[in-house]
């Protein structure tokens, strides 16, 4: 396995991590250091999490893998906005919660609701709706096999240091509430997840602040 800190900075190189069944790489995009993922299974097939902008960079990134997927994590303008050219070039399928459909420059073509699970090559993700940062916020569950260990794609849900922002107090009550049922109640400590803006983290490094985000109310 290569060496991954998941530290990139826009218009800096990308960051792989290569695990059993998966190869993830990770590049910064945009003025708002939006992150993408790759993921990419054994035999080539690959998924893209969020198409955010700088379409010429993402399909650099994409290459010559089989990009059959692209999965937006939340309809918040910054995550989508390559999205239409990443499409177009590839013929990938778009997948988002219905609640943030309608906020996509693109039709969602294959919905996804909790609990449903998608599929890149033979790796199966599993969808978890965290309400509150949007009504139709996802993460992307993949737990992996052997020791690979359990990793999250949690768009703007969950952050290094806290919850991803909310407008409302009864938006955040909801983030929070999902955030401890959907996530930190399911995986352990060991847990990596992967956040839509700057580094990744584990569960295990924010799990004792959870009493304090909720304190704060942020």
């Amino acid at each position: 396995m290569t060496r991954y800190t998941g530290e990139v900075t826009v218009g800096g190189p990308a960051d792989v991590r290569e695990l059993p069944g998966l190869t993830i790489t990770k590049l910064a995009v945009s003025e708002m250091a939006n992150n993408a993922y790759l993921l990419v299974a054994g035999d080539g097939e690959a998924l893209l999490v969020d198409a955010a902008a700088e379409p010429e960079k993402l399909l650099e990134l994409v290459g010559d893998t089989d990009l059959r997927t692209v999965v937006t994590t939340h309809g918040h303008w910054d995550h989508h906005r390559a999205l239409p050219q990443v499409v177009e070039a590839t013929g990938a399928v778009t997948m988002a919660h219905p609640a943030d459909a309608p906020d996509l420059p693109v039709a969602v073509q294959q919905p996804v609701e909790h609990g449903d699970t998608v599929t890149v090559g033979d790796q199966a993700l599993e969808v978890v709706h965290l309400r509150g940062h949007t009504p139709g916020s996802i993460a992307l569950v993949w737990r992996g096999p052997g020791d690979a260990g359990t990793h999250v794609f949690t768009g703007d849900s969950l952050f290094p240091g806290g919850p991803g922002r909310t407008t409302r107090p009864e938006n955040f009550t909801s983030l929070m509430d999902d955030l401890e049922e959907r996530i930190f109640g399911q995986f352990d400590d060991a847990t990596w997840f992967y956040p839509g803006h700057g580094n990744d983290s584990t569960l295990g490094t924010e799990r004792p602040h959870l009493g304090a985000w909720r304190a704060r109310g942020w």
